[in-house]
């Protein structure tokens, strides 16, 4: 059992490790006072009927953005021949074809790309709650692009429509993880931070049952399909706006008390206002000489550099290591492994149930395991869960339990991240960075991640054709590097110890 730290021994830790300047900023928020009083067990209802609101058009819609253009790919796919026979009076080349399908789920990423950089300024600008309800204007013309792409027949409008998808995702990641970060209580952040790994599984859930053939998943129907990203944006315009602006963008960015402890009162109760308060002007009273960098001063900081690279490095190796490429392209490796078209769409709504429990096992033992050990252990079972589905893909004819055997391994892999990687990487860069840092840091590692994000949804067709079912191999290399790699075990290592985190 740990023993606990005393004010001292944390002083005189972080004064050993970092400047003294920013000692004195890490401080109020991670230090309480013992005669505090006991934090209650279960969050008021108004901060969790919040919370969900935020989700909803937040990292709910990113999730079901990335699961929603699975179920029509080959319905896509005729889309654009029919299209491109009627203008051009000849066949489409497959190359050509493969190219087209992949900007138009790739496209998604480069829009998330754009989205993350602007976030932070819309957030400071406009309030996170007041971002959050202006981003679901790009949901809704994106909506409607897609919904208008088959009856006016410009395939054009798809390659529009995800791009603009994209930069609502990249929008709503971003200030929804501010959002919830200020209105929760010190006791509930971590629930909150594993509340947004658990939106997205729910949101790739509901866009795979909302692809099943039973409701929008018929030939007919995927132009509606695709316009159902808007139903999202509705529903957050209709709640969110019965909940207050976040209490310490209301204090600490506006200098509006009153605004504040009315917020406060609602998303807290009357009983434990107080005490939030107090927490929020000591917060500010401890930034009162701190000004925020921007992404080049942070990337300038050596006393940053670790944290940096330790953001940088995991937000890199959550793309590269393939768990979207499954998503994005789980018709196609399901079609590989032997399942029958009809049984396909089943199949991959199991990989949404799946992950979804990750996600809620998760959040129950990352604090006893720890960060290290889910990061570390997630990606060795990954590096055998690629390696298993490379071998039965190439055996598919050696028995007919072989094709189930893919399919477990698939399952694993999806298990593996949701309890590793998955669940960890979304809250490390918040615990790694302090305050005036933190917004630069969330542009730089979300800007990696969607650019990592890109890469492999653009490449992964074309590796498909080049490598066949040997592709996951490459996947296999990642996941291998990052607990082999002695630099890459140095970086975690040194990077979670700036903070103590285990």
């Amino acid at each position: 059992m740990h023993k606990r730290e005393t004010t001292s021994d944390f002083e005189q830790k972080i004064g050993d490790k970092m400047p003294k300047e920013f000692t004195d900023e890490f401080e109020p928020l991670l230090i309480r006072d013992s005669s505090e009083k006991k934090q209650p067990k279960l969050p008021n209802r108004s901060l969790v009927l919040a919370a969900c609101a935020a989700c909803i058009g937040g990292t709910f819609q990113f999730g079901y953005n990335i699961s929603i253009i699975n179920a029509p790919t080959a319905d896509v796919h005729n889309f654009i021949n029919q299209t491109w026979n009627e203008r051009y009076q000849t066949g489409i080349p497959k190359n050509v074809i493969t190219l087209l399908w992949s900007t138009i789920v790739s496209i998604f990423t480069i829009g998330g790309l754009l989205g993350v950089t602007v976030g932070g300024t819309l957030s400071v600008k406009l309030g996170r709650k007041g971002t959050l309800l202006a981003n679901n204007a790009f949901a809704i013309i994106a909506a409607l692009l897609m919904g208008l792409s088959y009856p006016i027949g410009y395939f054009e409008l798809l390659i529009i429509g995800r791009f603009i998808t994209g930069l609502n995702a990249g929008i709503g990641l971003c200030v929804q993880a501010l959002y919830l970060g200020e209105i929760a209580p010190t006791a509930f952040r971590g629930a909150m931070g594993m509340g947004t790994s658990i939106s997205i599984t729910l949101g790739l859930l509901a866009g795979q049952v909302v692809g099943l053939k039973e409701l929008l998943g018929k030939k007919d129907y995927w132009p509606i399909l695709l316009a159902t990203t808007c139903v999202p944006a509705f529903l957050q315009l209709l709640i969110l706006p019965w909940f207050p602006e976040s209490p310490r963008y209301l204090l600490i960015d506006k200098g509006d008390s009153e605004g504040c402890k009315k917020a406060l009162k609602q998303l807290h109760g009357v009983s434990r206002c107080d005490g939030e308060l107090d927490d929020i002007e000591k917060e500010k009273k401890g930034l009162a000489d701190f000004k925020a960098k921007t992404p080049w001063e942070l990337l300038c900081d050596r006393s940053f550099r670790l944290q940096l690279l330790t953001a940088a490095l995991l937000n890199v190796a959550q793309q590269l290591n393939g768990i979207n490429a499954i998503y994005f392209y789980a018709n196609y490796l399901f079609t590989q492994s032997g399942i029958s078209a009809e049984r396909i769409p089943y199949v991959t709504l199991g990989t949404g149930a799946c992950e979804l429990v990750t996600a809620l096992t998760c959040g129950i033992v990352i604090d006893r395991l720890g960060r290290k050990v889910l990061i570390m252990g997630g990606y060795i079972l990954m590096s055998i869960c690629c390696i298993l589905f490379t071998l039965t893909l190439s055996y598919q004819s050696a028995s007919p339990i072989v094709p189930y055997l893919s399919i477990a391994s698939v399952f694993a892999f999806i298990l593996s991240f949701g309890l590793g990687p998955g669940g960890v990487t979304n809250i490390l860069t918040t615990e790694l960075f302090t305050q005036a840092t933190r917004p630069a840091a969330y542009i730089i590692a979300g800007s990696l991640n969607w650019l990592s994000f890109f890469l492999i949804s653009m490449v992964f067709p074309f590796l498909v054709v080049w490598l066949e079912q040997y592709c996951f191999l490459v996947f296999m290399a990642v996941s291998t590097c990052m607990y082999a790699s002695p630099a890459a075990q140095c970086t975690l290592q040194q990077g979670a110890a700036r903070l103590n985190l285990r």
